[in-house]
C-alpha cells in the first residue's frame, strides 16, 4: 500500500463553524486525501496527498461547496480588510432596511410597498443569498452532509417564491397579504450579520497563535563579505540558511535558534519559558528565536531555521492541539450530522399538520414552516466544543503551558492523582548545604577546604557546593589534587597535610554513621560532616496544596533513598511516598494507580518516559530530555515554577465546564425554539435573529474563558 507522500496546507475563506469543516473534510476524503484536519477558526485545511496532480480536483471540490481557496500571500494581504461575508452583509443591509421599515411604518398603498418595488429591492439580497447560502447548500447536499445553509436557503427561498406567486396570482386582490419579500431579505441579512459576528468572535478564540506568531521576525541582519570587506545586509526570515552568521543588536528579536559566537547580552525569554527575569548570555550560549535582546549585542550562528525553530514548533503544537477533539464533542458531532435532515422533516410536518389537520391558513402554515427552518441552529452545537478548546489551549499557551489537544484538556480535568518524580521535577537538581557538623575544625575552615577542592570536580554535588560557597576562598594552597570517581577527591596543603572529601565510603573505617552526604577528612581523621538537601523549585509546596484543595492526591515516586524522599514529602505536604524505584517499578505503579482512578505523571528524565506514556496524562518540563517531552501530553515551559501545574489543571477544569455550558445552551436553545416556531408564535424574521445570536452566545461564553477568574 502506498504511503502519503506530501503534507499540504490550504487557506480557505468562508468557513463559519464545525459543520463547514465537516463538509470540506468529506469533500477531501472523496478526492482521496488522508489525515485531514480542518480548522474553521484559522481557515486552514491540512492533509496528506499521494499524488499532487489530484490537488486541483480537491480544490475544485472545496470551491463547489461555496468556499474560496486562497494562497498564503493573498491571505496576508487581506489581513485586516473586510472579508467576503462582511462585504455581502453591508451590501444587503440598506435594501433590507428599506423593505423592513417600509412594511412596518407605511400603509400597503405606499409606493415602497408595491409588489414590483419590493421585488426590485429584494432581488439583490436574494442573489447574495444564493451566492452565500445556495451554492453551499447544494454542495453540502451533493456530498451527503447537509449543512445549516440548506435550512436558510430553503426558508428564504420559500418566502421569495410564495411572494412572487402571490404577486402575480392575486394582482389587484389584496396583493399585500401575499408579499413576504421583507421576510426573505431580513432572513438573509440577519443570518449574514450572525456570520459576521461569529467570524469576528471566532478570531478572538485563536489569539494565542497570533500572539506567538507575532514573536517571529520578518527580517534579520546577516553578516557576509563583498569584495573582501565585511558587510551586514537584511535578509528575509524565511531565507536564512543554517550556518548563517547573524548580527543581533539591543532591542532586536532573536531571528532564529542558534549559538552566540561573539558578544554578550541580557535576553527576555518570558514569552517562551515563562521566566520573568532576563537571562544573561555570552559566547557558546544557546539563544531562542523570538526572544528579545534587552541589553548588549552579539553575533550568532543560525542552527535551526524556518519550521525547525523552537517558536515554530510551539506554534505548530498549539495549532495541532486545537484540532484534537475531546470525547465530549462526539455527542455534538453525532447530533449535528443528522440535525439538518431532521429539521427539514419537522418543517414539512409542521406545514402539513398546520394546513391539513388544524386547517391553519396557507400563509400561516408556511410562515410556521419557515420559522422552524430559520430558528434551528446546528452551528451552535458544532461551535460549542472547538471554540472552548481553542480558548483553553490558547490561555494555557500564554501562561507557558503547552497542552497537546482537546482530549488532553478533558482527561486532565478529570485527574484524581498526580505522581511526581523527585530530582529535576520537585527539586532543581542542585543542592543546598543544610548543616555542617565540625569535630576538630572550625566551620569557616571546612567551608574553605570544600570550596578549594570541590572546584576540581565535575560532580553535580561538587558544583552545587562551589556555587554556594563562592565567597569562601582561602589563601591556603593545595597541590597533588586527584579525584577518584564514585569515591571522593584528595589533596595536600603546603604543610603536607592530606585532605579527603567524599561519600561515606571514604570514612566508613572511622564512623558507623552513614546518614551524611559529604565527609571531610584531614590526615585520615574525620574533622567534619556535611548534610546537603535538594533545592526545591519555586512554589512547590503551594502547588501541592492547591492541587490537594482541588481534590487531587499527590504522590512522590523516586529512585532516591527512602530517608530523602520521606523528608522531602514531609516538607511539602505529600502523604504517599514510593522510594528506591527503578523505571520498571515506576511503570507497574502507574498502571496500578491508573486502574484505581485517572492518574497524571510529572517527570523530566529518560527513565520517566515509559511512565509518562503509560499515565492517563503525562506531564513534562521544558528542560527535560526530548524523550520525556515527546512522551508527554502537557509540557510546562516555566520549569522552575510548579504553580503552572496547578494552573494547567484549573484551565483544563474550566474549559470542560465551558464546553458543558455551551452544549447545554445549544441543546436547550433548539429544544425550546423549535416547538415555539411550530406553534406559530414566532415570526421567521425574529427566528433568523435568534438563530444568528445563538452562535454568538456560545462563542461569547468560550471567549469569557480568556479572562475568567479560575478557582
Amino acid at each position: 500500500m502506498d504511503q502519503p507522500t506530501q503534507n499540504i496546507t490550504l487557506h480557505i475563506e468562508g468557513m463559519d463553524c464545525a459543520n463547514c469543516a465537516l463538509g470540506i473534510t468529506k469533500s477531501l476524503q472523496k478526492s482521496g486525501m488522508q489525515n485531514i484536519h480542518i480548522d474553521f477558526a484559522t481557515g486552514e485545511a491540512t492533509f496528506y496527498i499521494k499524488n499532487k496532480s489530484s490537488l486541483q480536483s480537491a480544490i475544485k471540490g472545496i470551491q463547489n461547496l461555496g468556499y474560496k481557496v486562497i494562497d498564503s500571500k493573498l491571505k496576508e494581504e487581506n489581513e485586516g480588510k473586510l472579508s467576503v461575508i462582511e462585504k455581502r452583509f453591508y451590501f444587503t443591509l440598506p435594501f433590507t432596511i428599506v423593505l423592513f421599515f417600509s412594511h412596518m411604518i407605511f400603509s400597503h398603498d405606499f409606493f415602497l410597498n408595491k409588489g414590483y418595488v419590493q421585488l426590485t429591492l429584494c432581488i439583490p439580497v436574494f442573489i447574495i443569498g444564493i451566492l452565500q447560502f445556495g451554492k453551499s447548500a447544494f454542495g453540502s447536499v451533493k456530498i451527503g452532509v447537509p449543512n445549516m445553509d440548506v435550512l436558510i436557503f430553503i426558508g428564504s427561498s420559500s418566502a421569495f417564491v410564495y411572494s412572487l406567486a402571490g404577486m402575480y396570482l392575486y394582482a389587484g386582490h389584496e396583493t399585500h397579504n401575499f408579499l413576504f419579500f421583507e421576510t426573505t431579505a431580513t432572513i438573509i441579512t440577519l443570518v449574514l450579520l450572525g456570520n459576521v459576528l461569529e467570524h469576528r468572535s471566532v478570531k478572538q478564540t485563536t489569539s494565542a497563535i497570533k500572539d506567538l506568531s507575532a514573536l517571529s521576525v520578518s527580517t534579520a541582519k546577516i553578516v557576509g563579505l563583498q569584495m573582501g570587506k565585511e558587510v551586514i545586509t537584511e535578509i528575509n526570515y524565511k531565507d536564512i540558511p543554517v550556518g548563517a552568521i547573524l548580527q543581533v543588536n539591543s532591542g532586536d528579536k532573536v531571528p532564529v535558534d542558534g549559538e552566540i559566537i561573539s558578544g554578550e547580552a541580557s535576553i527576555d525569554e518570558a514569552m517562551l519559558t515563562g521566566e520573568s527575569i532576563p537571562t544573561e548570555k555570552t559566547i557558546a550560549d544557546k539563544v531562542i528565536g523570538g526572544t528579545i535582546l534587552l541589553n548588549g549585542n552579539f553575533r550568532m550562528r543560525a542552527e535551526k531555521v524556518g519550521n525547525e525553530t523552537t517558536l515554530s514548533k510551539i506554534i505548530d503544537l498549539v495549532k495541532k492541539a486545537q484540532q484534537s477533539k475531546p470525547n465530549i464533542q462526539k455527542l455534538g458531532d453525532k447530533i449535528s450530522a443528522i440535525f439538518v435532515p431532521v429539521v427539514l422533516g419537522i418543517s414539512i410536518l409542521t406545514f402539513c399538520i398546520s394546513f391539513f389537520v388544524f386547517h391553519v391558513g396557507m400563509q400561516d402554515a408556511m410562515m410556521r414552516s419557515i420559522a422552524v427552518l430559520v430558528i434551528s441552529c446546528p452551528c451552535a452545537m458544532g461551535l460549542a466544543t472547538p471554540t472552548a478548546v481553542m480558548v483553553g489551549i490558547g490561555r494555557a499557551a500564554k501562561r507557558g503551558i503547552l497542552i497537546k489537544g482537546g482530549s488532553t484538556l478533558e482527561e486532565f480535568a478529570k485527574i484524581k492523582t498526580i505522581v511526581f518524580d523527585k530530582t529535576g521535577t520537585l527539586t532543581t537538581g542542585e543542592f543546598k548545604i543544610k548543616n555542617i557538623t565540625c569535630h576538630t575544625s572550625t566551620e569557616q575552615e571546612v567551608k574553605e577546604i570544600l570550596f578549594q577542592l570541590e572546584q576540581h570536580s565535575s560532580h553535580p554535588i561538587a558544583k552545587s557546593i562551589v556555587k554556594e560557597l563562592k565567597n569562601n576562598s582561602s589563601s591556603k594552597v593545595f597541590s597533588a589534587i586527584t579525584e577518584e570517581k564514585g569515591l571522593g577527591i584528595t589533596a595536600f596543603d603546603d604543610a603536607k597535610n592530606e585532605y579527603t572529601i567524599g561519600s561515606y565510603k571514604t570514612a566508613k573505617h572511622l564512623t558507623k554513621d552513614d546518614t551524611h552526604t559529604v565527609y571531610v577528612l584531614k590526615n585520615n581523621m574525620l574533622i567534619a560532616t556535611v548534610d546537603l538537601e535538594d533545592e526545591l523549585k519555586t512554589n512547590v509546596k503551594e502547588s501541592i496544596h492547591s492541587l490537594q484543595a482541588s481534590g487531587i492526591e499527590s504522590v512522590l515516586l523516586s529512585g532516591d533513598t527512602k530517608t530523602k524522599c520521606e523528608s522531602l514529602a514531609q516538607k511539602i505536604g505529600m502523604n504517599k511516598v514510593y522510594s528506591e524505584q527503578n523505571p520498571e517499578q515506576k511503570l507497574v505503579l502507574i498502571e496500578k494507580l491508573n486502574a484505581l482512578s485517572p492518574t497524571a505523571m510529572v517527570g523530566d528524565g529518560i527513565n520517566d518516559a515509559p511512565a509518562l506514556a503509560k499515565a492517563t496524562v503525562g506531564i513534562s518540563l521544558s528542560n527535560a530530555t526530548q524523550v520525556a517531552i515527546q512522551s508527554a501530553q502537557i509540557i510546562l515551559l516555566k520549569h522552575n515554577d510548579l504553580n503552572t501545574l496547578a494552573e494547567a489543571h484549573l484551565i483544563s477544569k474550566h474549559t470542560l465546564i465551558t464546553i458543558k455550558q455551551n452544549l447545554f445552551w445549544a441543546f436547550f436553545y433548539n429544544i425550546v425554539a423549535i416547538p415555539i416556531a411550530i406553534s406559530g408564535l414566532l415570526n421567521p424574521m425574529v427566528g433568523a435573529l435568534a438563530m444568528a445570536f445563538s452562535d454568538v452566545i456560545v462563542i461569547g461564553n468560550s471567549i469569557r474563558l480568556k479572562t475568567k477568574r479560575l478557582k
